[in-house]
């Protein structure tokens, strides 16, 4: 064969179809597409936390501020009620990791838990606040994006603390159980009375749900927990032993 006739049938081997270019032309669009879907997910969340936690952490220093001027009597009886959007205080779960802290506000709206807060439920059931005489103080909280202030909701586990600061009054509960899975329909889990914890009548309980599995919100999670003691904030905001 001559050296010509090597080079035609090279040339030859190398020609592709015009399905076959169609087909090549499709998957580099589709593996490209894919890329930037995967890059603009990952940005959309990483963005979505740092406004969040920006937004959340102004918002905590304004209600720490509202918390030095005087109140008369104990602060939890002199506010008649609050609003959506409106600060309660600040949940402390040290099995989310050290110094973790997150502003609790009223109702779990999007636009309210998305400001990567802890919001409290005021549907299907009202929250009981933890001053009340008997209740569950049910929260929610997005796993990600948003601050992503549950992310971690997974590690916290029976026997943990978890407490809650307000104005004046640190309350400690102790994680009862935790449900790892349940219907995003499921309301019994922040009723007030929550059977699926083990309560069978009144207390002072708290609840914290979010979505599961971690980028999905196809089913929900909760920890519940039973008031074990409340300790008066002292002059130097001295944190109780479970945060020190």
């Amino acid at each position: 064969m001559t050296q010509q006739q090597t080079g035609s049938t090279r040339l030859v081997r190398r020609r592709r179809s015009p399905q076959a270019r169609l087909l090549g032309v499709v998957g580099e669009l589709l593996i490209t597409t894919g890329v930037v879907v995967a890059l603009f997910v990952a940005y959309s969340l990483w963005w979505t936390d740092v406004l969040a936690s920006r937004q959340a952490d102004q918002a905590g220093q304004h209600l720490r501020q509202t918390w030095t001027a005087p109140a008369p009597g104990d602060a939890a009886s002199s506010v008649p009620g609050y609003q959506p959007g409106d600060g309660i205080g600040f949940l402390h779960v040290p099995a989310l990791g050290k110094g973790n802290s997150v502003l609790i506000k009223m109702g779990t709206d999007p636009d309210v838990l998305n400001e990567g807060v802890a919001g409290v439920y005021t549907q299907p059931y009202a929250a009981a606040m933890p001053w009340d005489q008997s209740g569950n103080f049910a929260l929610a909280a997005h796993r990600d994006g948003h601050g992503a202030k549950f992310h971690d909701l997974d590690a916290v586990d029976r026997g943990d603390s978890i407490v809650v600061e307000t104005r004046d009054r640190w309350y400690v509960y102790r994680v009862d159980a935790v449900l790892e899975e349940t219907s995003k329909y499921d309301t019994g889990i922040v009723a007030p009375v929550p059977e699926k914890a083990g309560y069978a009548k009144p207390g002072h309980y708290i609840t914290l749900t979010t979505c599961t599995p971690v980028y999905t919100s196809r089913y929900r999670m909760a920890v519940w927990g039973s008031l074990v003691r409340v300790d008066p904030v002292d002059a130097e905001r001295t944190p109780p032993a479970e945060l020190r």
